[in-house]
């Protein structure tokens, strides 16, 4: 899936370029790797579309109502993944992200959502409606969850809040990481019976 954000401004900015430099290509992997085992440890969800054993997009998405035990359960597994990682990317770098989680977490909402921590479809499959289907999908899990008011994401390119907002979501709010543009957006739950 790493290939799916060699482009996203938010990598660019933190890792470098992953077309060009193999040590970026490595921190990406690295990266993405942690994310999505972070988000099994942690009971998130992540949900990915297929088409035979080959996987087209994904998302990793934060549930509202996670399990105080699995969360610390995970937590404490979580650390495990977590050191090997600190030590293969240089500070400066899980400086940056590190900023970029307390930032963009603190224009999300107080009230209970899922937060979508990231989306992506692999290139070969870009403009061929798998971005839409994923989308469609956690839209359609966030409006069935009760103990959920909507989902708030972030994006650092200018183009996805026009494609967001014609799902449904608002810009609420506008900042920066350093010379980064960051847009923070939320989509109202539209319970479904």
């Amino acid at each position: 899936m790493s290939s799916a954000f060699c482009r996203d401004p938010l990598f660019l900015h933190v890792f470098g370029d992953s077309e060009l430099d193999l040590q970026a290509r490595i921190y990406v992997t690295a990266f993405v790797s942690f994310m999505f085992d972070k988000s099994f440890l942690l009971h998130e969800e992540v949900w990915g579309l297929f088409e035979n054993e080959d996987l087209q997009g994904a998302y990793v998405v934060e549930n509202p109502h996670a399990n105080k035990l699995q969360s610390i359960r995970g937590g404490l597994l979580l650390i495990g993944r977590l050191l090997p990682l600190c030590f293969r990317m240089p500070r400066q770098t899980l400086h940056l992200l590190n900023s970029y989680m307390r930032l963009t977490r603190s224009f999300a909402p107080k009230l209970p959502h899922h937060y979508l921590i990231m989306i992506g479809v692999q290139p070969g499959h870009q403009g061929k409606g798998v971005g839409k289907a994923l989308l469609n999908h956690l839209l359609h899990t966030v409006n069935k969850d009760p103990n959920s008011q909507g989902v708030a994401l972030d994006t650092e390119n200018k183009e996805n809040v026009t494609m967001y907002q014609k799902f449904g979501f608002v810009l609420n709010n506008e900042t920066r990481l350093d010379d980064l543009p960051i847009y923070c957006m939320f989509y109202p739950s539209r319970m479904e019976k």
